[in-house]
């Protein structure tokens, strides 16, 4: 089989997750339910980056140690995935034994090698990021991320020849177009990259909570190290399952950790003699009412009481369709309200419950026979209406592009002709008219059109496809390793439908 290794990148539980969060659960869970569907063997890997000051101080403030407090707020991100229904393999945890064994072997092996030294260094810290910074890169004098007033660090510590591997990045990502998403964000870095290079101070002094230098154990390793080198934990490095799928295929990153995860993380697999990931897209951030998202503003969006309110399939959608895949996109309620009404209750939803009516009033709640062959049927071949040949390849061109609002688009717009194709033919004046044959032809297409459609829609919004299926007896969609191919053939003649439950109760 052929592999697939994506990953989200891993979140930091020192509050409970926003609908941020969220956004790039669901992007990673699409491209994995898509590659599965083309018979990969995937491997989708998501989890928690636990250790750190941050971690440390938030444990302090709860009055509780920082292992105790992880493992409370580990179970919030765990739930996440549960009710958004995220397909993920794994779910590491860098505190885990298995990550601290191979964080350590890893470092011990670069330090072997000559490529960590011991020196000291001062500079700008900011403790949400993680992360020092240069003067130059300081917003108002703060934190250009959070825009907090930055701690000045001086301390002993161990530096990472980061700087040795400029130039050979610099090679890479010129050379290889596709390895940062989107282009915009692979120009920032080339630009970063033609301003010298410093080294990496890779340790730290006055954090306890981390993983101890595996050489020099009154330290502890820079979090953001220990944290990238989960995706080689997750795949069980070095064994059979890291030789079958490094290099990951694609990480699913914000775009404020970019450089962390091309040019640090790239720098690190260089030194360890490995081949860098093949893509790393890079996704914007959710705003409200044009806002960022701020417990001080009050206006953090929590997904679980969204998905309480709306449904799981519901809240896939709108961060799939209303979202842009690689800039800001703005969330409100009314936003929300209005596309679930006009895409799901009025789109999707109308469409199925149409359709199974009819079907239920004149062919006795089965598919009807026909005398035609299916393949011929205008809402299967005419590309006016709908292809599903092309369909495919443009799905398949849409989401290797990271497109999803454009193959939900190009997968509504058929929902959109089924609807004018009903208005057209008017199945119920057909039965009045007494025109079985006509009205035959006519169900039978859209039945099919249905079977199409849940196969189209089950990387999406999948509760709905398989509600669907359930109602058609989609038996290979229902399986335990559905293939798209299988939705290549038509819905069989005779087939006894039920007619479900309304799929999207209008608000």
């Amino acid at each position: 089989m052929k592999k697939f290794y994506i990953s989200t990148a891993i979140d930091y539980p020192s509050e409970k997750p926003h609908l941020g969060h969220a956004l790039e659960k669901v992007q990673a869970d699409v491209l994995a339910r898509y590659k599965r569907l083309q018979g990969f063997d995937v491997h989708f890997s998501t989890g928690l980056d636990e250790h750190g000051q941050k971690i440390q101080r938030y444990a302090q403030k709860a009055n509780k140690k920082p292992q105790e407090f992880v493992d409370e707020t580990s179970k919030y991100f765990r739930d996440l995935c549960k009710v958004l229904n995220i397909s993920n393999d794994d779910f590491i945890r860098t505190t885990e034994k298995r990550h601290i064994k191979v964080v350590q072997e890893l470092i011990k092996k670069i330090y072997k090698k000559g490529g960590i030294y011991k020196g000291k260094y001062k500079g700008l810290y900011c403790v949400d990021c993680e992360s020092f910074y240069l003067p130059k890169d300081l917003v108002d004098n703060k934190c250009p991320v959070h825009r907090k007033a930055l701690e000045t660090i001086e301390e002993e510590t161990y530096f990472f020849r980061m700087s040795k591997y400029q130039r050979q990045l610099l090679k890479y990502i010129q050379e290889n177009k596709n390895f940062v998403i989107p282009e915009s964000r692979r120009s920032e870095i080339l630009n970063r990259l033609k301003e010298p290079l410093r080294d990496l101070s890779i340790s730290r002094k006055t954090v306890e909570w981390g993983v101890p230098l595996p050489f020099d154990k009154k330290l502890t390793l820079s979090v953001w190290v220990d944290a990238l080198i989960n995706y080689l934990t997750t795949i069980s490095y070095p064994n059979d399952k890291f030789r079958k799928f490094w290099p990951a295929d694609v990480h699913v990153i914000g775009k404020d950790i970019l450089w962390h995860h091309s040019v640090i993380w790239g720098s690190l697999l260089l030194s360890l003699g490995l081949p860098l990931p093949k893509k790393i897209f890079a996704h914007g951030f959710i705003t409200v009412d044009g806002q960022k998202m701020s417990k001080s503003l009050g206006n953090v969006i929590d997904p679980f009481e969204l998905v309480k309110k709306y449904g799981t399939d519901a809240v896939r959608y709108f961060l799939l369709r209303e979202i842009p895949s690689t800039e800001d996109g703005d969330f409100t309620y009314e936003k929300f309200e209005q596309r679930y009404n006009s895409d799901l209750a009025s789109g999707i939803g109308n469409l199925v419950a149409r359709v199974l009516t009819m079907a239920e009033k004149y062919c006795d709640s089965k598919v009807p026979k026909i005398d035609k062959n299916p393949d011929s049927h205008a809402l299967r071949v005419d590309e006016k209406i709908y292809n599903w040949k092309k369909a495919w390849q443009d799905l398949d061109k849409y989401l290797n592009n990271y497109q999803f609002n454009e193959a939900l688009s190009s997968i509504w717009k058929f929902i959109s002709e089924a609807d004018k194709y009903i208005e057209k033919n008017k199945p119920w004046q057909l039965a009045k008219e007494g025109k079985k044959e006509e009205l035959n032809w006519v169900l039978y297409g859209l039945l099919d059109a249905l079977h199409q459609l849940a196969w189209q829609v089950y990387i999406f919004i999948p509760d709905t496809a398989l509600e669907i299926a359930k109602s058609l007896k989609i038996e290979k969609l229902l399986g335990k390793n559905p293939n798209y191919k299988d939705s290549w053939t038509n819905i069989k003649s005779g087939t006894r439908i039920k007619k479900e439950k309304l799929l999207f109760p209008k608000i």
